[in-house]
């Protein structure tokens, strides 16, 4: 993809920059395009050999980047991953909330110690990295919150099971709305993309566990296009919505689904 340097100068955090198996997982798909539009960016991940795939990957085109090793089931390191960003860059403009633990397990069969887990990286990591980084923004004049929520907060699953999940990805859009209303005037814009069927490795383990493998089954009966998405697809719209394209844009919950909210059955 030729770059148009539409992150030049800016400095942007990507949580999950990794990739959970083989092929490519949303975060490193982001954090490579970023880089690609001239951000140097910050790659967190809780396992330094994942990172390091995609900073080699960022390297090898000439981009520039960071890892910070973290394991957002603690709460406290929200502040350390700031701070190192700032440590190293001096600022931080971008935010992705991208980090997340999958759980397709029904309510009735949640445990206290599942939903705790689920909740906590997937919606308390991203408020207190969000509540990290809004006064960097502030004494920055302004930045971009994206937070990867999924369609499995917007409609049911089809009976498959996900209620830690589903409850902690829709807390994501009550965060948005919280601080997009209330940072705006500091220039801070907050924004969700809620991925439908995106061909992934945590989406393919996922269905290791259920019992399929991947590739084998043709899901696009799911969506209203003759196609699944791809990381790549997520990282154009996280893109679109926190550069300069979507300078207009706060408070929106953006499904990148391929139509699959929208159809009926």
């Amino acid at each position: 993809m030729e770059s148009s340097g539409k992150l030049q100068g800016k400095v942007a955090i990507v949580t999950g920059a990794g990739s959970s198996g083989p092929g490519l997982g949303t975060g490193r798909a982001m954090a490579v395009l970023f880089a690609r539009e001239g951000a140097r960016v910050v790659l967190v991940d809780k396992f330094e050999e994942r990172a390091k795939e995609t900073l080699n990957m960022i390297q090898s085109e000439g981009g520039e980047a960071f890892i910070v090793i973290a394991d957002l089931g603690d709460l406290s390191e929200a502040s350390r991953i700031v701070k190192a960003a700032v440590s190293q860059y001096g600022t931080v403009d971008i935010l992705v909330n991208n980090a997340a633990i999958s759980s397709s397990t029904s309510l009735l069969d949640t445990s206290v110690e599942l939903l705790q887990s689920v909740l906590t990286v997937n919606l308390a990591a991203p408020f207190m990295l969000s509540k990290a980084v809004v006064p960097v923004m502030q004494a920055g004049g302004g930045g971009s919150i994206v937070n990867i929520s999924s369609i499995a907060a917007l409609r049911g699953q089809g009976g498959g099971g996900q209620a830690a999940y589903a409850s902690a990805k829709a807390g994501l859009e009550g965060l948005m709305n919280d601080v997009a209303d209330s940072y705006g005037k500091d220039g801070i814009r907050v924004n969700c993309i809620a991925p439908g069927l995106i061909d992934t490795p945590m989406r393919n383990q996922a269905m290791q566990q259920a019992g399929v493998e991947p590739g084998t089954l043709d899901l696009t009966f799911k969506v209203s296009l003759p196609h699944e998405g791809d990381a790549w697809d997520i990282a154009r719209a996280a893109l679109f919505l926190a550069g300069p394209d979507g300078r207009y844009l706060t408070g929106v919950m953006v499904p990148v689904d391929g139509g699959a909210v929208a159809r009926s059955h």
